[in-house]
């Protein structure tokens, strides 16, 4: 990639969800409608996985890729193992060449990966054809040396291979009021290196949130990353237009990283969250107990209720979200209310990102 400083970004995708490859996020791109869906992008995440044998560790390798390829056979996307460790490439490698070369799916790598992961990377972008990622994490200010770590890692590419750029904010909330402005200093750094098909600049914005957090039930939080995103957006840059957004979706950033639950059972409360201009609306649920089926009806009531709701017909979330208001059908549990939430969030983000283009 070495002589591509100076060269313009290409336009990119107008979405770019961060996913974990679990099937209530695969259920929730899913059920988005054709018109929607053409215009997300993921980005998958394989979990986290640990103490499992080699055989072990490859089945449950296997389940969580046939989660991504069941729904984005015909579609581009991103696919990345952030959390696998040098022991468990071995099993990982073989498995992620053979989905990338069955489906549209693009390899990741990052400054930070090891030697022998960028390599594969490198290769499997080659063999694919269809471009790899190189994710950039920023988890709090910009740090100036991760430039030339950018940019030993561009040198090894193969020129014909189309690279987009992953900028990887992490948590975006109060406490991290000027995201915008660093978020900018990396840009700023990145885009000249290379000539990038897509510039991506993903920040999760919704907080972890406690059960003293809902003692009303419902609970909002504002949508930081959002205004970070706008921040660059409206800075000027010669690039600011060609920038795509890029979230976490309605589950905190650390959550990527959370080891899934092996039994049954769990807590005895979850979350069901919605997405309005400016703010999540979170709403404790019940998993179990006598009074669960009208607690979650007066939840969904709740957020049905609340200003900014939008019509039923918008997405299968809202849809949801009112049949349980009403009395129709379940009230859900774990897996319903994260496709949900991730469904109505996804259909949100792109009519506002198309609003915000035509103005």
């Amino acid at each position: 990639m070495n002589g591509a400083e100076g060269e313009a970004v290409m336009p990119g995708p107008l979405y770019v969800p961060m996913l974990p490859a679990r099937p209530h996020a695969a259920g929730a791109y899913r059920r988005l409608s054709p018109d929607i869906q053409r215009d997300v992008v993921p980005l998958w995440n394989l979990p986290l996985r640990t103490g499992l044998g080699p055989s072990e560790l490859g089945a449950a390798f296997r389940g969580d890729l046939r989660v991504v390829t069941k729904v984005q056979r015909y579609h581009p996307a991103w696919l990345d193992a952030p959390f696998a460790e040098d022991s468990q490439r071995s099993v990982l490698a073989p498995l992620l060449q053979r989905v990338v070369a069955e489906a549209p799916l693009r390899p990741v790598t990052g400054p930070e990966r090891a030697r022998q992961q960028q390599v594969w990377a490198w290769e499997t972008a080659r063999r694919s054809g269809d471009g790899l990622g190189v994710r950039v994490r920023m988890e709090e200010q910009w740090d100036a040396d991760v430039t030339g770590n950018v940019r030993d890692l561009l040198a090894q590419a193969d020129l014909a291979v189309a690279v987009d750029l992953l900028l990887d904010l992490a948590r975006v909330l109060s406490d991290r009021p000027e995201a915008g402005k660093e978020a900018l200093k990396a840009l700023d750094a990145l885009v000249p290196l290379a000539p990038w098909r897509t510039v991506a600049v993903i920040g999760g914005g919704m907080p972890s949130v406690t059960a003293d957090m809902l003692t009303q039930g419902l609970h909002d939080a504002p949508r930081v990353e959002w205004t970070a995103w706008c921040e660059a957006t409206d800075s000027g840059r010669s690039y600011s237009p060609l920038l795509t957004y890029g979230d976490y979706g309605i589950q905190p950033a650390s959550d990527l990283a959370r080891v899934a639950s092996a039994g049954k059972g769990g807590p005895p409360w979850g979350l069901l969250r919605y997405t309005t201009e400016q703010s999540y609306v979170v709403a404790k649920m019940l998993a179990r107990g006598g009074d669960r089926t009208a607690h979650n009806r007066a939840m969904a009531r709740g957020l049905f209720e609340t200003p900014g709701f939008r019509s039923p017909g918008a997405s299968a979330g809202e849809a949801w979200i009112r049949d349980c208001a009403q009395g129709l059908g379940g009230t859900g549990n774990f897996g319903t209310w994260l496709w949900v939430g991730a469904a109505q969030h996804m259909t949100y983000i792109v009519r506002s990102l198309r609003l915000s283009n035509a103005s």
